[in-house]
């Protein structure tokens, strides 16, 4: 299962407004517990949680929380794209305005670095990040995540230059 099979566009939040990390968490945790039918202080605990390990900020203005939950509930993927960026710890010290949110329940394997790795490798190119940045909807993300993850795949050409990994 790929992200783009969990993914669509009620699960596209755009124009958030928060003012720290924690306001995007809460804001983030309850979305998801709405869809999941889980509490929303379950969720943000174990977000919060992760946290503590370490950001989970990538660089680039890119955050990606996420964590295991317990049960064989189902996963879900939130993108929330911010109006404003906010600080999220990151090593490059960029502003986060895009973030991905990955809840997978822990009977799940290792479906949840499957995800996340997925997410890393679609988003990696910067021409990827300025699409998404300028979406103008919920359904364009989709499209957009769903072209860059197939062209990642090999299923169709790559409309974006890959990086140069030389």
């Amino acid at each position: 299962m790929g992200i783009t099979d969990l993914f669509s566009s009620s699960n596209v939040l755009l124009d958030v407004s928060a003012n720290t990390k924690r306001a995007l968490l809460e804001f983030m945790s309850t979305e998801a517990a709405s869809r999941l039918g889980r509490p929303d202080q379950e969720i943000l605990d174990a977000l919060l949680a992760r946290e503590q390990i370490g950001s989970t900020a990538l660089g680039k203005g890119v955050a990606l929380p996420h964590a295991e939950l317990d049960g064989d509930g189902l996963p879900i993927v939130l993108l929330a794209r911010l109006g404003r960026g906010i600080d999220f710890d990151s090593r490059d010290d960029e502003p986060v305005d895009i973030v991905f949110l990955v809840l997978w329940p822990s009977s799940g394997g290792k479906g949840l670095l499957t995800a996340m790795s997925e997410i890393c490798r679609t988003l990696r190119d910067p021409q990827s990040l300025r699409r998404i940045r300028s979406a103008e909807t919920p359904e364009a993300v989709i499209d957009l995540v769903r072209q860059l993850a197939a062209a990642r795949d090999g299923a169709i050409p790559a409309t974006i230059p890959p990086p140069d990994d030389t």
